[in-house]
């Protein structure tokens, strides 16, 4: 998120913001970047996924060094800003997108269902049920397949 923010920042001229934005990026992403090989390297049944290795990391590596470097090279000719000392903050509620998120609620209770009625659904409770227990299988017996010879004259010839 630090690393779109820094190159928004970056087309709205404020390089100085952006480069701090970039550096606090280039921060966690070399964080993310430790957890993801010691997870690679952990034992157990997940040890085929390498977070490291997939695509997107590997492309978000690159993009926060190249335009940190953008970013330092244009401040140093261009706009001479001020590297600020704190990250910009970031804005976490959207202002675009196609539709407004409702917020989930859940329904009101019915008025059947009391303690009771909840009581009542108690499975060590239940009648013994003969018919639940599985069948034995019956024996499978086999089949006489037809004799099918391969013909040697089928009609067929190559010229």
């Amino acid at each position: 998120a630090y690393c779109y923010h820094g190159q928004t920042l970056l087309a709205s001229d404020k390089c100085g913001e952006a480069i701090r934005s970039l550096q606090e990026s280039e921060k966690f992403f070399a964080k993310a970047e430790a957890l993801c090989k010691e997870y690679g390297e952990t034992k157990g049944p997940g040890t085929t996924a390498k977070p490291s290795g997939h695509l997107f990391f590997r492309k978000l590596g690159s993009l926060i060094k190249n335009t940190l470097e953008k970013c330092q090279r244009e401040n140093g000719f261009i706009y001479f800003q001020k590297v600020p000392a704190e990250a910009p903050q970031l804005e976490l509620k959207a202002n675009y997108g196609l539709v407004e998120p409702v917020p989930f609620e859940f329904p009101a209770l019915n008025a059947h269902w009391t303690p009771e009625t909840v009581a009542a659904f108690d499975l060590t409770k239940r009648p013994k049920d003969d018919a639940a227990k599985p069948k034995p299988d019956e024996e499978v017996k086999p089949l006489k397949e037809p004799d099918i010879k391969p013909q040697k004259d089928s009609g067929c010839q190559i010229s």
